[in-house]
């Protein structure tokens, strides 16, 4: 989008794109190497040293990272926000589904109709250039539906539940592009989210669609944009959060609700779960007029979200993508009893060894274990990354782009990473150490969503957990809650592990 944006400046991610540090290694997310050894891990390698060369002579070896405690810590709880922020960050593409599209409508005479490409859609020449510079060369599912009832007239009322990456918020960004008029100066479309970084990341797809619309504007209602009492608003389109919009309509009264003609909700099921969101919303929806169009969107569409739409939308049609089921079906898993952590790490470097692999995603259930995987592999040269929730969401995007490109083979991460993290070339899933909750217990949501992992876009995967001793009960406990059976392996018996490969 041209021009001059108020607001905008200095107001960027909170975080940078500069990865953690290896306390071994420097600073930085990636490894020196670019594959596993192949052979029986019991010892490290030798090292060519530099004497004689002309060289530097090499630091002296690290020691060897402290083994982690017993995993009685808790796993790390990362909010449903930064777990979308995330998803918005790595979607760079649509994820194309193959899901059904379910429409609901209350009055059944209503017409709908879909398309297939934008071209028949009413939208100026300037927004088909956005639209293409996004990189979208026909309308996702949710598009297909969604985009000719937001720009219907007389405009309807919608409820759009469809997970990150099916291209929603590209569709309401081009709603409020299409219905902001460049010839009134004043706010026109209102659009919240719950947190300051999705509201910029909204921001920047406006921008990117808009940027052939260079007499429409945006101002953002966020904290640390501070606009005088007594300010006029020029911009066409806000973009904010509940508290401080609440703050520049009441408060200071410089953001008049009466004049907006589009209304929309984003993640609503986020605004849900965060303390005091919703009221915010709902206080600022009935300030609203009547004829404002309102779109809500939300990942899930449960009975908390349905309710909180009934009180935001009376009459509304409802568009539900349904999200793609994670199956067993098509993933191997096998299971291997270690009597300690670096038995356990033998039996990861044995499989490895064993196995052709591209990539290979490893969950650990603490912070600190993956720490302690990361600077043994690391050590052993293994070309590694590290995803935990201390980095920042936009740092963990970083790494998990550049694990989609190849550029680490191993991706060690805890249950920030357990769903929603789609890479082609992984068919193999390690959990070094099985997900349980704070009783001790399996967690079987997140073990379905680790290993789901291996078997994304209809490729068959392999999952292998690597347990010690006193695990072994959870492991069946697995067995008997999702009805299959998990085959234990030896973790040193190669003969076996190489048959297994051949299969």
């Amino acid at each position: 989008m041209a021009g001059s944006e108020r607001g905008l400046r200095g107001l960027g991610p909170a975080g940078s794109d500069s990865g953690a540090g290896c306390p071994w290694h420097g600073a930085g997310l990636r490894r020196s190497s670019s594959r596993w050894s192949g052979v029986r891990c019991t010892e490290r390698p030798g090292r060519v040293t530099a004497r004689g060369l002309g060289l530097p002579p090499a630091p002296p070896a690290p020691p060897e990272p402290p083994a982690p405690r017993a995993e009685a810590e808790d796993e790390e709880r990362v909010p449903l926000a930064e777990i979308s922020l995330m998803n918005k960050l790595i979607h760079t593409s649509l994820v194309e589904s193959q899901e059904h599209v379910e429409i609901l409508q209350r009055d059944p005479s209503s017409p709908l109709f879909s398309i297939k490409t934008f071209e028949e859609l009413p939208l100026k020449k300037e927004l088909l250039q956005g639209v293409y510079m996004m990189g979208f060369n026909r309308p996702s599912k949710i598009q297909e539906q969604a985009l000719p009832l937001m720009l219907a007239y007389p405009p309807q009322n919608l409820i759009a539940q469809s997970q990150s990456g099916t291209g929603k918020t590209a569709a309401f960004v081009l709603a409020m592009l299409s219905r902001a008029s460049a010839n009134e100066k004043y706010p026109q479309c209102l659009c919240l989210a719950p947190t300051y970084e999705l509201a910029l990341q909204i921001g920047q797809v406006v921008r990117t669609i808009g940027k052939f619309c260079t007499d429409i504007k945006v101002n953002y209602a966020v904290r640390g944009n501070r606009v005088l009492k007594g300010t006029v608003l020029e911009e066409q389109i806000i973009i904010g959060t509940p508290g401080t919009t609440l703050d520049w309509c009441f408060k200071q009264r410089i953001l008049d609700l009466t004049k907006i003609s589009l209304f929309v909700l984003d993640e609503a099921d986020i605004m849900i779960d965060t303390q005091g969101l919703s009221c915010q919303s709902i206080r600022i929806h009935r300030a609203l007029p009547e004829s404002c169009q309102v779109l809500l969107f939300s990942a899930t569409y449960k009975e908390p979200v349905r309710a909180f739409a009934e009180r935001i939308i009376p009459d509304p049609i409802v568009i539900k993508l349904r999200e793609e089921e994670l199956t067993l079906s098509n993933i191997r898993q096998y299971f291997m009893v270690c009597e300690s952590s670096d038995e356990q790490y033998r039996a990861l470097c044995n499989l490895y060894g064993s196995f052709t692999i591209g990539q290979v995603m490893i969950f650990c259930q603490t912070r600190r274990l993956a720490d302690w995987l990361s600077g043994k592999m690391s050590w052993d040269g293994h070309q590694v990354a590290i995803l935990t929730a201390e980095l920042t969401v936009v740092q963990r995007a970083s790494v998990i782009q550049r694990f989609r490109e190849g550029k680490e083979k191993v991706l060690i991460a805890t249950n920030v990473c357990a769903r929603g993290i789609d890479v082609q070339q992984v068919t193999t899933v390690v959990n070094f150490g099985l997900p349980m909750d704070q009783d001790g217990e399996p967690d079987f949501e997140t073990y379905l969503h680790r290993i789901g992992r291996a078997g994304r876009f209809g490729h068959r995967g392999i999952a292998f957990s690597v347990v010690q001793r006193g695990a072994v009960g959870l492991v069946h406990k697995i067995e008997q809650y999702f009805q299959t059976t998990i085959k234990q392996l030896d973790p040193h018996d190669m003969d076996e592990l190489e048959k297994l490969a051949a299969e």
